[in-house]
């Protein structure tokens, strides 16, 4: 509401002690330009919804997963462990089938009343047998369908599911279609991740200078069109980085956070390294939209990147907690080995499914008001201009200790 914080604290007196959910917060009339006077902002609460699980009806849901088991059938037994070697879609189908069997068998536990089906999808990059399943099997009392996983397949999924008002929940694509009213995105926007970033740094009233390559002209871009009073750093005629104008545009006694986005690691480690040596005059921190792969050659060392701080959205949090740990040993005990991101997420999506067909209101008014958080993904359901999507994403760093911790 652009209110300085010493004139709410003043009307609110609870303030100082930060703000809890189901606080009413009063606003001056003044500080509501776009809003009615009498309007009333209701924060989505994070809830556990195992504790409001609705044991009286039946639930039906349905996984929808690329197998394509028809390519192998036919092969020899060689042949076939050549393509589990080697097929990377199928590992990843299987990876996330792995989470979800383990949420199902979470659900088992809890004693959810629901029937999981599962179909194998014979699918390439723009066809499928979706239509097929769906006109074959009877889909009018699923309350709802996880996958496929390409953006095209599953739309086709959620248009045929849409006159029972099925909703549709797509687990892995980052790309974004058609607004159905039932399709769910739960992987968010890579364009919410970077803004989040860019809230941070508002919120701590932060210096930021962006060194992007002249090759990444989206990302130029996306920062010159939406964050104009972002500082841009100037290279020499050489291509190397023009240090002394990049200390002009630094600040004293202010968080100065440097978005950085180069493709030669050479040129990454002379950056990082004249970024350390301006740290004993300036407060630096190193920012990235994303950990890309130039970031992981041997010759940059890690003791760069933690002596910045190097901060980076994600759609993913940090495993940390006890509970969160408990999958982890599970997963390895049954699998023997440790879960990747996709069977996290294969157990997240799946799990908080689950829990969301068996609340009273169903899949869709719970995710029109309740955030969630698993193993390691949140799920904080928005829709905007009729496209729905997740918007629970994190804040993570590289400490000192050599471990990525969640910005608090």
């Amino acid at each position: 509401f652009d209110i300085a914080q010493g004139e709410l604290i003043s009307i609110n007196p609870d303030l100082q002690d930060g703000l809890k959910i189901g606080m009413i917060l009063r606003v001056p009339s003044d500080g509501l330009p776009t809003l009615a006077k009498d309007s009333i902002l209701t924060p989505k609460s994070k809830i556990n919804l195992i504790a409001s699980i609705d044991k009286t009806k039946q639930k039906n849901l349905v996984l929808l997963l690329p197998f394509n088991m028809n390519k192998i059938e036919g092969d020899s037994l060689k042949s076939k462990t050549e393509y589990l070697k080697t097929n990377k879609f199928l590992n990843l189908t299987l990876d996330f089938y792995s989470g979800a069997l383990m949420a199902i068998d979470s659900a088992k536990v809890l004693g959810l009343p629901v029937n999981v089906r599962i179909y194998d999808v014979e699918s390439s990059k723009y066809t499928s047998n979706v239509a097929s399943i769906i006109a074959k099997n009877n889909f009018e009392n699923v309350d709802a369908v996880i996958g496929p996983f390409q953006n095209s397949i599953i739309e086709t999924t959620a248009q045929l599911l849409s006159k029972y008002n099925t909703p549709v929940i797509s687990p892995l694509s980052k790309e974004r279609g058609l607004p159905l009213p039932n399709l769910y995105y739960s992987v968010p926007a890579e364009d919410l991740l970077r803004a989040s970033l860019f809230d941070y740094f508002k919120q701590n009233d932060g210096n930021v200078v962006a060194i992007i390559s002249s090759k990444k002209t989206t990302s130029k871009d996306f920062i010159t069109t939406n964050y104009p009073e972002v500082k841009h750093a100037i290279f020499t005629d050489k291509g190397s980085l023009d240090v002394a104008n990049l200390k002009a545009q630094l600040v004293k006694g202010k968080k100065n956070f440097v978005l950085l986005e180069i493709e030669k690691a050479a040129m990454i480690l002379n950056i990082t390294n004249s970024l350390k040596a301006l740290q004993k005059e300036y407060d630096i921190q190193l920012a990235v939209f994303e950990l890309y792969s130039a970031l992981d050659y041997e010759e940059i060392p890690m003791k760069n990147l933690t002596d910045l701080k190097l901060m980076f959205p994600s759609s993913t949090k940090v495993v940390s907690t006890a509970e969160e740990k408990i999958f982890e040993k599970e997963y390895r005990k049954i699998n023997n080995i440790t879960p990747n991101a996709a069977a996290k997420k294969g157990f997240d999506v799946t799990f908080d499914t689950l829990l969301r067909i068996c609340q009273e209101e169903g899949f869709a008014a719970s995710a029109s008001t309740i955030k969630t958080e698993y193993v390691e993904s949140g799920f904080d359901y928005n829709s905007v201009n009729g496209l729905i999507s997740n918007d629970a994403s994190y804040l993570l760093y590289y400490d000192n200790d050599l471990t990525i911790k969640q910005v608090q």
